[in-house]
């Protein structure tokens, strides 16, 4: 089983995706919050069932696509961390990835 970290920025990221959601819907806001933990937390027991990032030439960074958000992570030593959390519409900066 692998320990999960969430980076600051990821975390940033999801609050303010969901500050936006609930400007419309406070429900849906909740919602989607409650799923991208609960698809983070697969993470643990399949470390390696993301997709390979295409904007990375890193086989560690991948992601997971929850309807139109991006859940990009790196598998590192012994765990792995969150890294962003993005609609699919916005590019990733590479900087956000770390070695």
């Amino acid at each position: 089983m692998v320990k999960i970290k969430w980076s600051k920025d990821s975390l940033e990221d999801l609050k303010e995706i969901c500050r936006y959601i609930a400007l419309d819907s406070p429900y849906y806001a909740n919602l989607l919050n409650d799923r991208i933990f609960e698809m983070v937390e697969h993470l643990e027991l399949f470390p390696e069932m993301g997709r390979y990032v295409p904007e990375s030439d890193d086989p560690a960074v991948r992601e997971l696509i929850y309807k139109n958000y991006r859940i990009v992570y790196q598998i590192k030593e012994g765990y792995l961390e969150i890294i962003a959390v993005l609609h699919g519409s916005r590019l990733l900066k590479l900087t956000t990835l770390s070695p």
